[in-house]
C-alpha cells in the first residue's frame, strides 16, 4: 500500500522567521575563522595528558595493535624501553586545533606532512600548536606550521595546508 506524498512544507514555515534567524545565528557561532579573518602569525594550541585508556582506545579504533603500544614486556625490549603512544594519536591533536580552534569549524584539510621526532609515553602532556605561516588568497588555502611538544621537546614537527571558507 502506498502512502500519499506529504505536501512540501519549508522548514521556515514550520519554525517561523524568528526561529530560523536563531538557527542561522547559532550556525555562525559554530563557525571558525573565515579566510578574511586570518593573519600570518596567528597561533593556537590544544593540550592533553595521555592516559593508558587513550592509547588502548586508539588501538581499538585504529586497529593498530602493534605490541610496542600495548605490551609492556615486548616494548621493554625495544629502543624505547617501554610502551609508547601511537604517533598518529599524538598527531591527531594537531587536527583538534585545526578543526576546532584555528582556523576551526568549516575548514577542510588538504595536506599534512609529519616528522616524528621523539616518542610519547602515557602520563605525558602533549601540547599541539598550529601557526599560520602563509595565506594563498586565490585558492583560499592557508599554510600552517604544526607541532606537538612534550615540555620543551618537539615530538612531532610538520606543515599542513587547509582550505578556509570566505565570509558569506
Amino acid at each position: 500500500m502506498q502512502h500519499p506524498a506529504a505536501p512540501a512544507v519549508s522548514i521556515g514555515k514550520i519554525l517561523g522567521t524568528q526561529a530560523m534567524d536563531q538557527i542561522a545565528s547559532n550556525m555562525n557561532e559554530l563557525h571558525g575563522y573565515y579566510f578574511e579573518d586570518l593573519e600570518v602569525g596567528m597561533t593556537d594550541i590544544f593540550g592533553k595528558t595521555l592516559g593508558e585508556a587513550d592509547i588502548t582506545m586508539f588501538a581499538g579504533i585504529s586497529g593498530d595493535i602493534n605490541p610496542v603500544h600495548l605490551n609492556h614486556e615486548f616494548a621493554s625490549e625495544t629502543m624505547f624501553e617501554g610502551r609508547i603512544a601511537h604517533g598518529m594519536l599524538t598527531a591527531s591533536f594537531i587536527s583538534t586545533v585545526i578543526g576546532t580552534k584555528l582556523p576551526g569549524p568549516g575548514c577542510i584539510y588538504v595536506n599534512q606532512a609529519l616528522r616524528f621526532k621523539a616518542p610519547v609515553k602515557a602520563g605525558e602532556t602533549v601540547i599541539a600548536r598550529v601557526t599560520v605561516m602563509k595565506m594563498v588568497p586565490e585558492k583560499h588555502f592557508v599554510e600552517l606550521q604544526t607541532q606537538c611538544l612534550v615540555g620543551d621537546r618537539v615530538v612531532i614537527d610538520g606543515e599542513a595546508t587547509v582550505m578556509v571558507p570566505t565570509r558569506p
